[in-house]
């Protein structure tokens, strides 16, 4: 469907940058009805909206006119919850509104805000800002806006979760009370409502179509990852899925700068992005990204709101997202007006119910999978050298008579080795993953992703079949051996999970433990790829245990762990006393757990000692005030 008669220069904005058809929420705007309407919008990231709202008050702003008049204050207010989106809205508007004449101007926190102020005073038609400069440059009166005739919310659940609900109060009731008031937000949760309610009047509440369905053009796929090797499955994920750009998200800054800090050691051309950069360091490392001089961004999500990169087709969750909100946030990065892209959650085994629950709110369904592996890597790489510029570029007459010359003193192995050096030397080294697995299927119909629970073996020591294997580790009781950290070092070694391990001995110099059967090849193979820990592990094909009589300690897993017995008291003739002196006060008596001398007797409901303590018992001190003179 083409799109709806518009004014004459904004068609011809479109038509030059080949917006033959719109977006679902971009024609939901231009309908009759919605004309000069206040709207409250519901529409995903990367569907269109700036183009949209650009549209919805086009007619707002220039009326029947086809170009704006020389205007010193501001017809229009655009409040966005990041820098990097208000200037991205900018850059959208800038061409939509070229043959217009419109000034566009932007007001960010990180920008000089004396530079702002002359700009203001100069004159704008439009004014693309954030919450909080906004509302200073209102405050100190550099923002005129008697004028105004538009205000849009862009992104305003976000705006509301960062805590800027008090400045778009305050901007909402400086602004004239005769203006169109557009709200775009991708979640439409309570506070949007009330603000809505608060601000607007008789709003048409639009829900773009395909909302329902969370990015169409994004395929989500989720990859089992054992948790000590989140950064190895990254740098296999980057080398594995053919990206021109790529952003990896992680939870916190210190995240970012050793993410960012591996891959570069890695050889990756990458740029990092976090709330702690200077506005500066920001657009650096963004027109990096543009140009293509970096091909990874690692950025928190708050800093990678706006980012809006031409070539971008792939999405990392490094660090699962908090929730689906903001898993639709960061995936809508990629897939992109009509452009495909590849969201992929690296789940570590400890967190795989969260992702379940987090993708059904999402209402996505990935595709699981184990990390990808160097094998499949070094494979790929060769179908792509042959299709690499290298091989497939037009040879100039220059280029034929060197490689005759090359050709003349070398045999076509050895210039085809030669060949594969060169490719190889400008790709990352692929690192060795292990995919944790799905799970066995014992147990009936079950999620891929779920793992059964630990048969147990059988009681009566090594009779019955066995369903685990004895391991060892060289460190015991004396080392002060505690189940506390030696399960999850186990399974961070092992790459396995807890309901894979059974019983746990601890013994004066060694630990003994089971692992499940069908884990054991698992087990054993991750157990040669070195550690920084210098416990070793070994095999004890056949071995059993010590008989409970002969152990002192036992953990036995499964309903939890078993306190260790107590010992048994001990006859005073087995044990020596430490001097003479000790030996008459135990004479009798037949070990050392024996009650006190002193029973009470109750008498009339009252507890009363039988007897006075003897020599040697307790005395009762008196108060000096209590002494007899």
């Amino acid at each position: 469907m083409p799109f709806p008669e518009t004014l004459a220069p904004i068609s011809r904005a479109l038509t030059e940058r080949k917006y033959e058809e719109p977006t679902p929420v971009q024609l939901a705007v231009l309908e009759a009805k919605a004309e000069g309407r206040d709207m409250v919008v519901s529409a995903q990231t990367g569907s269109g909206k700036t183009v949209a709202y650009g549209l919805a008050i086009a007619t707002t702003l220039l009326g029947d006119k086809l170009r704006f008049e020389n205007e010193a204050d501001p017809l229009a207010l655009i409040v966005a919850p990041t820098r990097e989106l208000a200037l991205q809205v900018e850059r959208e508007l800038a061409w939509l509104y070229a043959y217009t004449g419109a000034r566009i101007l932007s007001c960010v926190g990180g920008m000089d805000p004396n530079r702002e102020r002359r700009r203001l005073h100069d004159g704008a038609h439009i004014i693309v800002g954030t919450p909080g400069r906004l509302r200073d440059h209102l405050e100190r009166g550099a923002l005129k806006i008697n004028d105004l005739k538009a205000v849009v919310l862009d992104e305003a659940d976000e705006m509301l979760d960062l805590g800027f609900r008090e400045d778009l109060e305050f901007i909402l009731e400086a602004t004239p009370k005769e203006r169109q008031t557009l709200m775009f937000s991708a979640t439409m949760p309570k506070p949007i409502a009330l603000l809505a309610k608060k601000y607007q009047r008789d709003a048409l509440r639009i829900e773009a179509k395909g909302s329902e369905r969370a990015h169409a053009d994004i395929e989500y796929r989720a990859m089992r990852v054992a948790p000590n090797e989140v950064e190895h499955a990254v740098v296999n994920v980057l080398r594995f899925v053919e990206s021109q750009s790529a952003i990896v998200f992680c939870n916190t800054r210190d995240h970012v700068r050793h993410l960012h800090a591996t891959l570069s050691e890695r050889g990756f051309s990458a740029v990092n992005l976090s709330g702690e950069l200077s506005q500066a360091e920001r657009n650096h490392a963004l027109q990096a990204l543009r140009d293509g001089r970096a091909r990874v961004c690692v950025a928190t999500d708050v800093a990678a709101r706006g980012i809006d990169l031409p070539n971008l087709n792939l999405v990392i969750h490094a660090d699962l997202p908090n929730d689906a909100e903001t898993l639709q946030h960061r995936s809508g990065r990629t897939g992109r007006a009509g452009r495909k892209g590849v969201s992929v959650l690296l789940v570590p085994l400890s967190r795989r119910r969260k992702a379940e629950q987090m993708l059904a709110t999402a209402k996505v369904s990935p595709v699981w999978s184990g990390p990808p592996l160097a094998e499949d890597i070094r494979k790929l790489d060769q179908q792509r050298m042959l299709q690499d510029p290298i091989l497939t570029a037009v040879n100039s007459e220059e280029d034929l008579e060197m490689a005759r010359s090359v050709l003349a003193n070398r045999q076509p192995e050895e210039i085809a080795a030669a060949l594969v050096r060169i490719y190889r030397s400008r790709l990352p080294a692929a690192e060795d993953v292990f995919d944790p697995g799905p799970g066995d299927n014992r147990g009936g119909p079950r999620s891929e992703f779920r793992e059964a629970k630990p048969l147990r073996r059988k009681e009566g020591g090594d009779t019955g079949p066995r369903d685990f294997t004895w391991f060892k580790l060289d460190i015991g009781r004396k080392n002060n051996a505690d189940p506390k950290w030696l399960l999850p070092m186990i399974c961070r070694r092992g790459h396995v999970t807890k309901p894979d391990i059974g019983a746990i001995r601890i013994n004066e110099n060694e630990t003994r433990f089971e692992i499940a059967n069908h884990a054991v090849e698992k087990f054993a193979t991750a157990m040669l790829i070195a550690d920084k820990d210098d416990v070793a592990i070994s095999r004890l094909d056949g071995a059993a245990p010590a008989p409970k009589s002969e152990r002192k300690r036992s953990f036995e897993r499964g309903d939890g762990f078993k306190s260790k017995p107590r010992e048994e008291a001990t006859a005073y003739e087995d044990r020596k006393p430490h001097d003479a002196d000790v030996k008459p006060r135990y004479e009798g008596k037949k070990s050392f757990t024996d009650k006190p001398k002193f029973k009470p007797k109750f008498e009339g409901g009252k507890p009363k000692f039988a007897g006075k303590p003897k020599e040697g018992g307790f005395k009762v001190k008196k108060a000096p005030w209590d002494k007899k003179k």
